[in-house]
């Protein structure tokens, strides 16, 4: 693991506390909902020297974050969103749709549409991922 996909990890654990602060989340909770953050862009820089496909990786740290999400929120009697949004905030493709609307606003009709379809890879590869985990989590519980 290298210096930079440490200091990486290092701001998603970070940035899930911040977000988690703001969905006013305290104690023992902000501690496993900042883990989950850190745990999510943890295992995505792993799955990228794995997996050349982002939307891959979206998918599959998604659906992993999400199983996670599924048990704390039972250990812990929280919804499950509670821990699902501040994990996967890391994966949140901000600078893909920042490059989508910036060709928007550019009239570049050909850089915008490719990375338009790009951005909505990633974010249908996280929200399958989500919907998926939380389907089995449903099923399983109803046995």
């Amino acid at each position: 693991m290298t210096h930079s996909e440490i200091i990486q990890i290092l701001s998603g654990f970070i940035g899930s506390i911040g977000f988690a602060f703001l969905f006013n989340i305290r104690g023992w909770r902000l501690v496993v909902t900042a883990f989950g953050g850190f745990l999510s862009w943890a295992l995505f820089c792993v799955l990228n020297n794995f997996i050349s496909s982002e939307p891959v990786n979206y998918f599959i740290v998604a659906l992993v974050i999400s199983v996670y999400a599924e048990i704390m929120a039972r250990l812990l009697k929280t919804p499950t969103t509670t821990f699902i949004t501040t994990a996967l905030i890391p994966l949140i493709p901000g600078s893909s749709l920042y490059y989508t609307m910036a060709y928007a606003f550019q009239s570049n009709s050909e850089s915008f549409l490719e990375r338009g379809v790009y951005t909505l890879q990633l974010s249908s590869a996280l929200a399958l991922g989500i919907i998926i985990a939380t389907t089995l989590a449903r099923i399983h519980s109803k046995k």
